[in-house]
């Protein structure tokens, strides 16, 4: 059992660094990167010469006879969910943190950054199921609770289920929010789910690793266990085919998670453990805001 003081101390630590990342640095950033990104439904009125033949609603056309467009105007409060996986290989780190760490971190400074704007914030867990659902809410005490159910969840779950923790977003989540899609992404098999959330939301996929799993060091025959299955297995890391089977597996995954995502419009950051994150999230942000 964790001591209670243990994790109010480690809430607390993450709650003064990240506070003041979200409040100095990332606060204006996050406000030019994500507002307005969010697009509600206003009014429908007669179509006029420039805009933009997708927006045509075609039943109130073909019912008054006269080409109407819908018109949208720009929410001003945003919903931000984090969907993060936490199957048991986010408890890996050869550095400073374990994959969780990190994701604790990158959390609670878009979440902060988030609080700063009055947008809501929510969360779902998820490992081979879905761990657990934070309906999106506003304030100081929401973020912290999000912060310590990512640092200790005892999860249930071992394996990855990218697919069904996008589906489980649709069924939850009915307006359009900004979602940070944090994993390894050392999964396959959720591209349609993909495609169906991405017409919806915006996805952005976070993909968080730790640079020793990228190829097998040559050091003799290990005895090795899958975190995510628990199998236990003999290893020949002198085998030079060994290690490349391995990298490819590891290419493969990445892969897939990138092409997946640019096919849709969508933006990805990678992020290693042992690196500080707050250059490539600046550099990120910036990038959103042109």
């Amino acid at each position: 059992m964790i001591d209670a003081n243990e994790i109010l101390k480690k809430v607390r630590k993450i709650e003064i660094k990240t506070k003041g990342l979200s409040k100095h640095i990332f606060s204006g950033e996050y406000s030019s990167a994500f507002k307005g990104k969010g697009m509600s439904f206003s009014e429908v009125r007669d179509y006029q010469y420039g805009d933009d033949v997708r927006n045509i609603d075609w039943n109130v056309t073909a019912r008054t006879g006269n080409t109407s467009v819908k018109v949208f105007e720009e929410e001003r409060e945003l919903t931000v969910v984090f969907l993060v996986d936490l199957s048991k290989s986010s408890y890996f780190g050869t550095g400073k943190q374990f994959k969780s760490e990190l994701m604790a971190e990158i959390s609670a400074v878009l979440a902060f950054s988030a609080m700063n704007n009055n947008d809501k914030v929510g969360a779902i867990f998820f490992s081979d199921r879905i761990e657990k659902y934070v309906p999106p809410k506003k304030g100081k005490k929401h973020v912290l609770r999000i912060i310590r159910e990512l640092l200790y969840m005892e999860t249930e779950g071992t394996g990855t289920d990218i697919a069904l923790a996008l589906e489980y977003l649709n069924n939850v989540q009915k307006k359009r929010s900004i979602v940070f899609l944090m994993s390894d992404f050392m999964a396959q098999g959720y591209e349609n789910a993909l495609n169906i959330a991405s017409r919806k939301h915006d996805i952005v996929g976070m993909h968080l690793f730790d640079k020793t799993e990228q190829s097998l060091p040559s050091v003799g025959i290990v005895r090795v266990q899958d975190a995510e299955t628990g199998k236990f297995m003999e290893l020949d890391t002198n085998s030079k085919s060994v290690r490349k089977k391995y990298e490819d597996w590891y290419t493969d995954n990445y892969n897939y998670f990138t092409t997946n995502f640019s096919r849709r419009g969508l933006d990805v950051l990678s992020l290693p453990t042992d690196e500080d994150y707050v250059k490539a999230m600046l550099k990120f942000f910036k990038k959103r805001g042109r």
